[in-house]
């Protein structure tokens, strides 16, 4: 399954009084790279995010940002840490009975004075467990969004592949008759050579035609890379990598017949050979 590595997804979800929104981006990159933006109260769960990003995704720039909204809920009760209310007012009496002095002490000041109120400590563990599923989620739609935009891609390398083999039938029709060209223009060279000899010369002319007469081998590397393309297309695994090597491959090739070229036809051959080619590089650099 040919997969993009652009894509984004979004998910939400109440749980409890919170209700969570992930937001998931991925670009194309050499290799698998995670980055998260988690609010202070989620920053724990950090290295599981990365560890599910890992279990869904092999390439690609990720970006998993989380937001959240908490509802209101009714005033919970005061509840009052009497170990500290007694050291308080102890030490308020003591300091009172030194000072010789009495003076009442106001409950609201009490109150704010640190510690008075017990601590209330929010249970988080099952927000941040409903935040790793719902990211899980998130990034199951984001695999599957890959997946869509990547048989959109192996359509396209697959049409083009098409293209360059009907190049490549071109140039092997015409192929004979530029053999034959270069074979009168070469007899002529030596008709001139053998009029006024120059060994060293007409060694030099002999290697140049043999070089622009001898294509078919490059044709054949051509077709072998398409057809090798072709079968990469259809495996079940990250094939970026792979394809983008074949991309090189082909360039190679089309390049090499364009400096073979005895003809404008098999010049504007090799020219259309690296239009195909070029368009189906630049999709497959976003190909997992």
């Amino acid at each position: 399954m040919i997969r993009s590595m652009t894509s984004f997804a979004s998910c939400e979800s109440e749980l409890g009084n919170y209700t969570l929104i992930w937001e998931v981006r991925s670009v194309n990159h050499r290799y698998l790279d995670v980055s998260s933006r988690l609010p202070e109260a989620f920053r724990a769960i950090e290295p599981l995010v990365r560890a599910a990003v890992g279990k869904h995704l092999k390439r690609g720039k990720v970006e998993c940002n989380l937001s959240y909204r908490k509802e209101q809920q009714a005033e919970a009760a005061i509840e009052i840490n009497e170990a500290r209310l007694n050291q308080l007012l102890n030490a308020a009496t003591k300091i009172e009975s030194g000072m010789n002095q009495f003076q009442a002490i106001s409950p609201l000041d009490v109150l704010r004075w640190p510690g008075i109120q017990a601590e209330f400590k929010e249970d988080m563990a099952p927000v941040h467990q409903g935040a790793i599923a719902l990211l899980d989620e998130a990034l199951k739609q984001l695999l599957e969004s890959r997946e869509r935009e990547g048989a959109d891609i192996m359509e396209m390398v697959a049409s083009r592949c098409g293209l360059i083999e009907e190049q490549m039938l071109l140039a092997k029709k015409r192929l004979p008759e530029v053999q034959l060209q270069l074979r009168e223009k070469l007899q002529k060279k030596i008709n001139d050579y053998l009029e006024e000899p120059d060994q060293a010369r007409l060694e030099q002319e002999l290697v140049y035609f043999l070089q622009k007469m001898d294509v078919e081998e490059e044709l054949d590397r051509l077709g072998s890379h398409v057809k090798e393309v072709s079968r990469v297309l259809q495996q079940d695994e990250p094939v970026g990598r792979r394809l983008d090597f074949l991309m090189q491959e082909l360039n190679r090739e089309a390049n090499t017949l364009g400096s073979k070229s005895a003809d404008i036809q098999t010049t504007n051959v090799s020219v259309e050979l690296k239009v195909l080619i070029e368009q189906m590089r630049e999709q497959i650099q976003n190909i997992e």
